[in-house]
């Protein structure tokens, strides 16, 4: 996962103030964003809406979350997201234990053409993709 044009992501917490246990993003992704490739990872990810919607796929399942509703992504389990709606979504992202938010801020900074932030220059956790992006119906 190279690049995510399609997100906007403000870290809240990074690992390195939790000791290494949690890291919470405030993330947007864009009206019609076909969102990263079935992939996985060896940390689980939480994700509350807090405004709009996206469709998930965690393993063999499908299902679409709006505002005020939880999507979870355990360790190692394949998943991905989209947003196929004409609007913008936005949701929290809780990692444990935390690091993915150093592959988001080295993408940012990469994005806008600065250097990232020196925290975000420490390794951050193997994502292995493992399938393809979320299908749009018809």
């Amino acid at each position: 996962m190279a690049s995510a044009p399609d997100l906007r992501t403000d870290v809240l917490l990074r690992s390195e103030q939790s000791g290494g246990h949690v890291s919470i993003m405030d993330n947007v992704v864009a009206a019609h964003s076909a969102g990263p490739p079935l992939h996985r990872h060896d940390f689980d990810e939480a994700f509350f809406m807090l405004e709009g919607e996206l469709i998930f796929q965690v393993a063999d399942e499908l299902f679409t979350r709006r505002a005020g509703e939880l999507a979870f992504a355990p360790r190692n389990v394949p998943h991905a997201l989209a947003n196929h709606s004409d609007a913008d979504a936005r949701y929290l992202l809780v990692c444990t234990p935390g690091g993915l938010e150093r592959l988001f801020a080295r993408i940012a900074a990469a994005s806008q053409g600065v250097e990232p932030p020196d925290w975000a220059l420490q390794p951050s956790p193997e994502v292995i993709e493992v399938g393809p992006q979320i299908a749009r119906d018809g």
